[in-house]
């Protein structure tokens, strides 16, 4: 092999073009890589509604080199609250003003799912070290001394010197490698996001608001400047559930939620249309590293929603392998192994305490009571002591060192 065509010549290879794919590549770029990423949709662009940003995501995007881009476009909330859905019972509220931003070194945030996927984009865009191959659906990969070749459904090859399976719940590169099901979890959701003008004033809180209610829950929250508000409804499903999204239909939604006050049922009333996505996570595992193909996002670690998590993860798993790049000079061979010990426990405890707090938001009976207790009285203090774990991560304890 020639020097021109030699590993450390090749680009790095990232499957797919969404959050992780697009994190990922800005950090292999800030590492000196070339990036090449493959995206099977026909182009590069994020379909969904509202996410929540806690702080570490924030410290990522810095890390990234787009905080000013992400910080324009999010809406910075007041609190966080929950109610009970059933007797409007406040059961938890938590400031996110300023006590809480210097506590951790960052805000909390609401922004829509496309203007975080936006200021990834034109950050690896500008950076003109970024190829975008869009209508290129990996069909499987093949590992030789020191490359990776993807092979795509249309036969294309590409080679590069390692390969970022950023592909997703539905990961080709984690079905090649790992092989493991799906966990349907029977919860369905259903999104949409509702203009200002047809939302409740009495619910136009600058929070994020969740209302939770005997196996189901609702979550509104601000979006684009308070132009739009975001809705999300939770249920359990009656019947057997495949993993996926659909239409949805209003009377569905309405059947699950009658027991319910007035105040939250009005937000099912809002959306002129849903998009129904039936749940899935998968257990967590140990091993995302296979040769010089690695895992990230959420075809690492899927996750159900409850922890509001999921794009904050996959933007934590980009930062921490550009480290893990840094730390060891580049050298795959050292820096996959530190990236997998530094994510495998703390995106399996997301993993895990997101079905938990399923549980915790779904309780009915005695369990709710025992729910609607858990935080009398508490101080902002105590509840920013029992999030450190989660929003005190940053670029600077990223490495499991």
């Amino acid at each position: 092999m020639n020097a021109a065509s030699s590993p450390s010549n090749l680009p790095v290879l990232v499957a797919g073009g969404g959050i992780g794919g697009l994190a990922a590549a800005l950090a292999l770029v800030r590492q000196g890589f070339e990036v090449v990423v493959l995206e099977q949709a026909a182009e590069i662009g994020e379909i969904g509604a509202g996410i929540q940003l806690g702080p570490n995501a924030f410290h990522a995007f810095d890390a990234l080199g787009i905080g000013p881009k992400a910080r324009s476009r999010a809406v910075y909330t007041d609190y966080m609250v929950m109610h009970d859905a059933i007797d409007e019972y406040q059961v938890g509220r938590i400031p996110t003003g300023e006590a809480f931003r210097q506590r951790f070194g960052n805000p909390y945030a609401v922004i829509h799912r496309v203007d975080v996927h936006t200021s990834l984009l034109e950050g690896a865009q500008e950076t003109g070290r970024v190829r975008f191959h869009t209508s290129t659906r990996v069909s499987h990969v093949e590992q030789g001394q020191g490359t990776v070749t993807v092979h795509c459904a249309d036969g294309r090859t590409f080679t590069g010197q390692a390969l970022i399976g950023a592909d997703g719940v539905r990961s080709v590169v984690r079905q090649q490698y790992v092989n493991d099901p799906p966990r349907v979890t029977g919860h369905v959701v259903y999104r949409a996001v509702v203009d200002q003008a047809d939302f409740p004033d009495e619910l136009k809180w600058n929070a994020a608001s969740i209302w939770v209610g005997p196996k189901c829950h609702l979550v509104h929250y601000p979006l684009r400047g308070g132009e739009q508000y975001n809705v999300v409804v939770t249920f359990h499903s009656r019947q057997q559930e495949e993993w996926g999204v659909t239409d949805g239909s209003k009377a569905e939604v309405e059947s699950y939620f009658q027991g319910i006050c007035p105040k939250a049922r009005q937000l099912i009333e809002l959306p002129k249309s849903w998009r129904r996505w039936a749940t899935a996570d998968r257990e967590p595992i140990g091993t995302w590293v296979f040769g010089r193909a690695t895992l990230l996002g959420d075809a690492a670690h899927p996750t159900t929603q409850y922890m509001a998590q999921g794009a904050c993860m996959a933007l934590e798993d980009a930062v921490t392998l550009g480290e893990a790049l840094r730390v060891h000079g580049n050298d795959w061979d050292q820096a996959l192994p530190l990236y997998q010990t530094s994510r495998v426990a703390r995106t399996a405890r997301i993993v895990l305490s997101g079905r938990e707090m399923g549980r915790l938001y779904h309780a009915e009976g005695v369990e709710r009571l025992v729910r609607n207790s858990l935080w009398k009285g508490r101080t902002p203090e105590r509840f920013y002591d029992a999030m450190e774990w989660l929003y005190g991560w940053n670029v600077s304890n990223c490495l499991a060192l």
